[in-house]
């Protein structure tokens, strides 16, 4: 049995089932401290009866600042998936999606407008994964990791995906055919 629960710096020393994963993301003890101290609801973890944990996800509300109200890549108050990740032995369980929807509904309280987030064009298992949540590609950042783990090319791009929420009942932040459109990495402001 899996239980979820709000991240408590103790965990960064059982997180190994997950974050040994090579397509997950690993951060500085301090980025996830941020997390857990700025957006404390947002930062979920799913624990097993033994105590390990099992899955993850690290979310965050945030607005592009005011200049940036008029240029085209302009993002109003949101959600954002930072991380997302489950251990392989719990994979198919359903265990993202409960993760997503507690993180969806802390934004919910935000009033955010939308949840987004990055995944690499290529993880075509996570694009279906999230599209089977509810998310659709908004766009297509061109290079956005430096690497690509197939060994391919230099870089690989990632898929903006938003979730709109309820906040958003005409949709307007969201779009068809999201992959055909293209931006570079600098479009995206990292404040």
């Amino acid at each position: 049995m899996t239980s979820l629960r709000a991240f408590r710096l103790q965990d960064l020393f059982h997180m190994s089932l997950t974050n040994l994963d090579p397509l997950t993301e690993n951060y500085n003890i301090d980025y996830y401290m941020n997390y857990m101290m700025t957006w404390p609801s947002l930062f979920t973890v799913a624990e097993d009866q033994d105590g390990n944990i099992v899955g993850y996800i690290m979310g965050k509300v945030e607005e592009d600042p005011d200049w940036r109200q008029f240029t085209p890549h302009y993002l109003p108050w949101h959600g954002h998936v930072t991380a997302l990740t489950v251990a392989p032995q719990y994979r198919r369980l359903g265990l993202a999606q409960t993760l997503s929807k507690a993180l969806e509904r802390g934004c919910e309280k935000e009033d955010a407008w939308f949840v987004d987030l990055f995944v690499r064009a290529g993880n075509q298992t996570a694009v279906g994964l999230y599209k089977g949540l509810g998310y659709s590609i908004f766009r297509r950042v061109v290079d956005y990791y430096s690497d690509d783990p197939t060994g391919r090319a230099t870089g690989e791009d990632a898929f903006d995906m938003r979730k709109p929420l309820s906040r958003d009942k005409k949709l307007k932040h969201i779009r068809k055919n999201g992959e055909d459109f293209k931006i570079a990495p600098e479009d995206i402001y990292h404040g």
